[in-house]
């Protein structure tokens, strides 16, 4: 068994919002490097996001409920807080958050 998370949430759409308006609502992880969200009809896995500090994500808007189904797959051990240090430790040297740590280790930041 892979570690880590799958996440599903379902929610209540407001009246007048449907599919359409949740793809839009799912852009804002265009410039997102860590948060994939997948094509449609593709499921999120947690063997897809393994020893990762990725999120994927995706949903599915069941509009006899006027329910969206929100779905994401998570390394919990990886996202999480040891992920989110790495990060920050990146922006906080100036460099882009996905950079790998190993580039302090190699003596590459001054």
């Amino acid at each position: 068994m892979n570690r880590g998370i799958l996440i599903t949430a379902y929610a209540k759409l407001k009246k007048g919002v449907n599919e359409v308006d949740v793809a839009k609502a799912y852009q804002c992880y265009d410039d997102e490097y860590f948060v994939r969200v997948l094509k449609s009809g593709v499921l999120p896995e947690v063997r897809s996001v393994k020893a990762s500090n990725f999120v994927d994500i995706n949903y599915k808007v069941d509009p006899r409920t006027n329910r969206v189904i929100m779905m994401g797959a998570m390394d919990n051990l990886v996202k999480g807080a040891a992920g989110q240090a790495i990060q920050n430790m990146n922006i906080m040297f100036g460099l882009d958050e996905n950079a790998c740590s190993s580039n302090l280790i190699r003596g590459k930041i001054k």
